[in-house]
């Protein structure tokens, strides 16, 4: 079991929910990235879900793009990552999730890079244009060398693709709650309720619900369904509105603010 089984079993026993939030790795730059994810998991963050920044997001709304620009302007790679994330092991367990597109994997070589993932102290790793028909040899490699497979499910998915991906998945479900690009939006779409119901009897993984969690309010709506709430945009833009020793502060107290309010779903 990775550190990401160990967490959510943890927290279950606990009667508690996952807060999973995510910067985009080397935005501004990789040693501040390392002193963020310390920041976040003081304020309560259970798992930290590094963005590895690409030249074609298209996953990502204009928030997380220009967050992926920065960090490639400051030259961040993959291989950087992870030094930086082996770098952060000597001072932390939480768990550590890299969120990013296939190129960069395939580039890096797939076995190569799921056995440097596990060395360097990554847990899990979501790719999101992978699709499950076409994840076979990521799926195996990352297996052989301990790595979680996280696949994505959205409000399209039928029974036959929540049934592959359950069956391919690892560590946990990554539920998209709108149809669409990231972002922080209003309000959680009503469907969520009922499309979670439906993959947890197609799954024994814990499910956790991102796109579009804006606020304490949203992840507590989130939470009393899901095993995890996922918050992006709304973490990234602080990047564009602070810097430095303000920044990581901020970025502490919104990250405890999410935290206390998924314990009150």
């Amino acid at each position: 079991m990775t550190r990401i089984g160990e967490k959510f079993k943890e927290l279950g026993e606990k009667g508690e929910k996952a807060l999973i939030a995510f910067i985009t790795a080397g935005d501004p730059d990789l040693e501040f990235t390392g002193e963020c994810i310390l920041e976040m998991e003081k304020g309560g963050a259970d798992i930290i879900e590094l963005g590895v920044p690409f030249s074609d997001p298209m996953a990502d709304g204009p928030t997380i793009q220009k967050s992926s620009e920065r960090a490639l302007t400051a030259g961040t790679t993959l291989p950087k990552i992870l030094a930086m994330v082996k770098s952060v092991r000597q001072r932390s367990r939480v768990p550590i999730v890299l969120m990013g597109y296939f190129n960069p994997v395939f580039r890096f070589g797939v076995a190569k890079f799921a056995a440097a993932a596990v060395a360097a102290g990554v847990d899990g790793v979501l790719l999101v244009d992978l699709p499950p028909e076409e994840a076979g040899e990521f799926k195996k490699a990352a297996a052989a060398a301990g790595l979680d497979l996280i696949s994505l499910l959205t409000p399209t998915s039928d029974a036959g693709r929540i049934a592959k991906v359950a069956e391919l998945g690892s560590g946990f479900i990554y539920y998209v709650s709108v149809t669409g690009v990231t972002g922080a939006r209003q309000s959680v779409a009503d469907s969520m309720f009922g499309k979670v119901a439906e993959i947890r009897e197609k799954s024994p993984l814990p499910v956790a619900v991102g796109f579009g969690i804006s606020d304490p309010v949203q992840a507590a709506r989130v939470a009393s369904v899901a095993d995890g709430v996922v918050v992006g945009s709304a973490i990234v833009k602080l990047f564009e509105e602070f810097s430095g020793e303000e920044l990581k502060s901020r970025l502490r107290g919104f990250v405890a603010e999410l935290k206390a309010g998924i314990g009150n779903c």
